[in-house]
C-alpha cells in the first residue's frame, strides 16, 4: 500500500462536504505530474486530506476505492480521476507550518513542490502527521 496528499480548496471542496458526500471522483487535475500520480494510485491506497489556500492544514485521511479512470468532467484523454471515500477525521488538524517545522517532513513534496496537487508520501512521512495530529 502507498500513501498519498491531495489538496482542496475548502471552499471549492472540503473535508466536511467529503464527509457528507461519502465518497467522491477526485477531478480538476490539469497538471502532468500529478495526473501521473493518480495513475500510481491503488485501490486501499491511504490519502491525506489537505485543505490549500484557507486554512493551510491536514484534516483527514481517505482511501482510493477505485483505480484511475476517464476524467467524467472532459472529453481530454489525458486526464483522469480516481474515487475516494472519507475514511478517518484527524484528531486534530496539523498545519502546514508545522509540518515546515518538522525535521521528518523537510523532504515532503508539500514544502518542496508546494503548487502540486496530488504527491505521494513514503510511510514515515505519513505516519508523521499522524503522530502530530495526537499530539
Amino acid at each position: 500500500m502507498k500513501h498519498w496528499l491531495v489538496k482542496s480548496e475548502p471552499h471549492k471542496y472540503s473535508w466536511e462536504q467529503f464527509l457528507k458526500d461519502k465518497k467522491t471522483f477526485w477531478d480538476g487535475v490539469r497538471n502532468y505530474q500529478a495526473r501521473n500520480n493518480l495513475r500510481l494510485m491503488k485501490k486501499g491506497d491511504l490519502v491525506m486530506f489537505y485543505h490549500s489556500n484557507e486554512g493551510k492544514h491536514v484534516v483527514g485521511i481517505a482511501k482510493v476505492i477505485k483505480e484511475h479512470y476517464q476524467d467524467p468532467t472532459t472529453t481530454d484523454p489525458n486526464w483522469v480521476v480516481v474515487d475516494l471515500a472519507p475514511f478517518k477525521t484527524l484528531s486534530r488538524a496539523v498545519t502546514l507550518e508545522e509540518i515546515k517545522e518538522d525535521h521528518k517532513l523537510q523532504n515532503i513534496a508539500l514544502v518542496k513542490q508546494g503548487r502540486l496537487s496530488v504527491m505521494p508520501l513514503n510511510n514515515t512521512e505519513f505516519d508523521r502527521i499522524i503522530e502530530i495530529s495526537e499530539d
